[in-house]
Parts: structure tokens; sequence; C-alpha cells
């Protein structure tokens, strides 16, 4: 696997794209005008999409019936020396269809203890939580 970053202004707008052509944009947020996400906001963007992958993933050969499927992603930092890395990250799933609540939160289990490469990647020095949602209901 390899990505390629390319500056593309004067400051610090990076466009990063991978083998097949995708792209997405970096920026430093903390600067007005800002045209891209953050690295640490596209870390919590990479747990999202893969954890979000496995769940779709499990559910749907479980043949449930997924109609709206969104994750809100929250990390917490602290600081260590000069860096701010993450301390922990909560991933809340939001799932709406015809969705057994207990193969949600089983597929929301898999994917952290077993299938996740972000998470797993990440797990040695950040705690990372799950909450599942199916239809408003907190499992």
């Amino acid at each position: 696997m390899k990505i390629t970053l390319n500056r593309i202004n004067d400051d610090f707008l990076f466009e990063c794209t991978n083998a097949q052509g995708n792209s997405i944009l970096l920026d430093n947020t903390s600067q007005p005008g800002a045209k891209g996400v953050s690295p640490m906001e596209s870390v919590l963007m990479a747990v999202a999409g893969c954890s979000g992958i496995d769940v779709v993933s499990i559910l749907k050969k479980q043949r449930q019936e997924i109609k709206s499927f969104q994750a809100e992603v929250e990390g917490e930092r602290v600081q260590v020396d000069d860096a701010k890395p993450f301390k922990s990250i909560n991933v809340k799933f939001l799932l709406e269809g015809e969705i057994d609540p207990k193969k949600a939160q089983k597929a929301a289990e898999l994917s952290f203890e077993k299938y996740c490469s972000v998470s797993k990647t990440l797990e040695p020095n950040v705690e990372i939580g799950y909450e599942v949602f199916v239809n408003g209901e907190k499992i």
C-alpha cells in the first residue's frame, strides 16, 4: 500500500492520493480558510471508515436491511512533550432499518476486537470504545 502527498498551495494544503487515483485534502485547520481536514481528523475518519466497512459488511452477510448508517467519532487528546496524540477514541454507530440489535452489537464488537486494522494499529496506545444505536435505541 502506498500513497503520495503533494503540496498544492504556498501554505499547508496537501493532496494525498492512493494508487487508484482517489484523493483527500489535508490542511492545517488551525489556520483561517483551511480547505482540508487536519491529519488528526483524518485518523478519526479512518477509524470510522474502517469499522463502518466491517459493520456494514457483517450485517449485509446476515441479511440485515440497513436503511441508514452513520458513525460519530470523538477523540480525546493528551499533551506528550510537544505532540498531542489521542488518548482515547469513542465511536457511536447510528443505524436505522430492519436490524436485529444483537447482531448490530456483535458486528461492532467483531470489528473492534478482530477486523478493524486502523483501530488495531492505534490500540496499543489509544483506548477505543464504541456504542451502538439501532432505530434510536442504545444497545
